[in-house]
């Protein structure tokens, strides 16, 4: 599945790149942002881009080498931005998760596959590697029910939580298809929305550490980011963009200044072609 980028004219023109920037994109994926930029802006941007995914990485440099460019690739979490990039004109982030994670990726991402409950952002994994199979199997039944509500906004998350610790007990729960059926079992449908996808969010958040890495990561852009550079962020739900909305304003009374004073949203006519996109917010601050 051919990931979609979400508000993609919006961010590059509010980013307002240069010929002959380098511009760093922290959330590479398949590189559907970058290459745009490439295709607008020529070889002479330079595009250094941050994934944790291998494959990504590859589709990418084929996606930005198509487009005429070439890419600086970094398999590294964008937190630690600032010990991979000396300086960069401009930042973006871009938080989804994309279509081919939510797809067959393999990692347990989607409940309409039964895939290894990992739900890991990077492509290889080792004995040491946080896993959704060790959250889900191994945490304090209060505890994961305060995840499932902290980060996926669930009000059923106790009820959640404890079918999962009643199942777990009689089996270890393995892959992304089994914990589907579990809170499927555990509470009702509510509309269109499937009962496990907040809680498939919030498991998700909490294996990545999503948002301290976010955090730390718009925190690091800051450090590198030349003054009249700016740094873009799109997010996808109230918890992300909380984080950006805060961090924005305290920057920006250090030598910086809000460019959205509002997110920007997309347009009702990207919303019928791309539904994943109805939940998007693009923030955007520059360095003074």
């Amino acid at each position: 599945m051919q990931h979609v980028p979400v508000l993609l004219h919006e961010s590059i023109d509010g980013l307002a790149i240069q010929k002959g920037d380098t511009v760093v994109d922290a959330t590479l994926g398949a590189g559907g942002h970058s290459s745009a930029i490439v295709e607008k802006f020529g070889s002479s941007v330079k595009i250094i881009g941050f994934d944790l995914d291998r494959n990504a990485i590859e589709l990418a440099e084929t996606m930005i080498k198509n487009a005429g460019g070439t890419l600086t690739p970094v398999n590294a979490n964008f937190r630690h931005m600032d010990a991979h990039v000396q300086e960069a004109d401009r930042i973006l982030f871009d938080l989804g998760v994309s279509s081919m994670e939510f797809g067959k990726s393999g990692r347990g991402f989607t409940f309409t596959h039964d895939e290894p409950l990992l739900m890991t952002l990077s492509s290889t994994t080792d004995s040491d590697t946080l896993t959704a199979a060790d959250i889900v199997n191994s945490t304090y039944e209060e505890e994961l029910a305060n995840i499932i509500y902290r980060y996926g906004e669930e009000s059923f998350s106790r009820q959640i939580a404890k079918a999962i610790v009643e199942a777990r007990k009689k089996k270890r729960i393995e892959t992304s298809g089994e914990l589907a059926r579990i809170i499927e079992g555990s509470i009702r449908r509510r509309g269109r929305l499937h009962p496990a996808t907040k809680t498939f969010q919030a498991i998700r958040i909490a294996t990545n550490d999503e948002l301290n890495a976010l955090t730390d990561g718009i925190t690091a852009a800051w450090k590198i980011l030349k003054p009249g550079g700016r740094i873009a962020v799109i997010t996808f739900h109230s918890l992300e963009d909380r984080i950006v909305k805060n961090l924005f304003k305290e920057l920006a009374t250090e030598h910086g200044k809000l460019i959205t004073k509002k997110p920007i949203v997309p347009e009702r006519s990207e919303i019928i072609i791309n539904p994943r996109s109805r939940s998007a917010k693009l923030r955007i601050i520059e360095k003074i």
